[in-house]
């Protein structure tokens, strides 16, 4: 079934995993979806991201991270940039999740990044969404 924000899907995809509390829920492969789980890997919201072979289609595995007591790292998720409102912001704009908790994924013309890492090289992008 085609899906028109793959983005959103893929985290909703990792939401639901994570309220019924999964060890990696399975996406839809692509580069812009890599280029988010790379992201969340480097700033340890999930634990890794791998292709399975075998499948029909390109799939992507999220391992989910959990601290002690099985409690999700990843405490909400948000879609920004979606595909009827599009959310562009600059250099200066960048915004802090939950006051430097949380971070802000961004895709620009030097490719998808954190917000953090995008504010020092001092460019913007297209706001995909907030992990906190």
């Amino acid at each position: 079934m085609p899906v028109n924000d793959p983005v959103a899907d893929m985290l909703t995809r990792i939401r639901n995993g994570i309220h019924a509390r999964h060890e990696s829920v399975l996406v839809p492969h692509s580069k812009l979806k890599a280029a988010v789980a790379t992201i969340l890997k480097e700033q340890g919201y999930i634990r890794d991201y791998d292709m399975p072979r075998g499948h029909q289609f390109p799939t992507m595995r999220v391992h989910l991270a959990y601290r002690t007591g099985r409690e999700p790292v990843i405490s909400g998720l948000k879609r920004v940039s979606k595909p009827g409102l599009r959310v562009y912001v600059g250099k200066g704009e960048i915004p802090r999740v939950f006051g430097g908790l949380g971070v802000a994924i961004l895709s620009t013309s030097r490719g998808v990044m954190g917000g953090r890492q995008a504010w020092r090289l001092g460019i913007g992008g297209e706001l995909l969404c907030y992990v906190w």
